[in-house]
């Protein structure tokens, strides 16, 4: 029987991804490849978020890196904020660190609607994708997995596992995203599109 060949993942026209959209991006391995997640490329793929975020002006509140894909949630900051272009920049520069691993051609991506970008449920979705190392049962509780953490361009300190983390997010959020902003308070929800 013949193999059917794959077929591109759908995508929205290039303007959802711009400004101020949010948006959940999975990036898959191909024959779900794992050997390549460790500390070095953790580190490297830290880096290279952080500069992908300071060049398209994005926020990423959670990041998430499973043995067998990665997980990333990108805010846009500004108006001219381009996550399509982040993306392509991204994982250009990691694909070399893959060895014989091979991403998907395209990540999934899941652009937030407006019921999800209000406060409470944007952040169950974030806590959703945190949680994805224990239920697959690789530790106990998600605070436990190495591999997790925000990149919001300044902020080299800032980690999800902080008691604090919600608070100075949506502070933060709002001063970047609104930089004349005199209130340091956060929004009750972030921007809607």
């Amino acid at each position: 029987m013949p193999i059917a060949p794959k077929s591109k993942l759908p995508r929205l026209p290039r303007e959802w991804y711009q400004g101020r959209a949010m948006v959940l991006w999975t990036h898959t391995f191909e024959h779900r490849s794992t050997g390549w997640l460790n500390e070095p490329f953790h580190a490297r793929f830290r880096e290279v978020l952080l500069h992908a975020g300071a060049r398209y002006r994005l926020a990423c509140p959670v990041y998430l890196l499973m043995p067998d894909h990665w997980h990333l949630i990108w805010l846009g900051l500004a108006d001219d904020s381009d996550q399509h272009t982040a993306t392509r920049m991204l994982r250009k520069h990691l694909q070399p660190l893959l060895g014989t691993a091979k991403l998907q051609d395209r990540a999934h991506d899941h652009v937030l609607r407006d019921d999800e970008r209000k406060r409470g449920a944007f952040m169950a979705a974030c806590r959703y994708v945190w949680e994805n190392p224990a239920r697959a049962n690789l530790v106990p509780a998600w605070t436990a997995w190495p591999y997790v953490g925000a990149i919001v361009p300044g902020y080299p300190d800032f980690d999800p596992r902080a008691d604090e983390f919600w608070e100075d997010f949506w502070k933060i959020y709002l001063r970047l995203s609104d930089p004349g902003s005199p209130e340091p308070g956060y929004p009750a929800s972030p921007p809607i599109l």
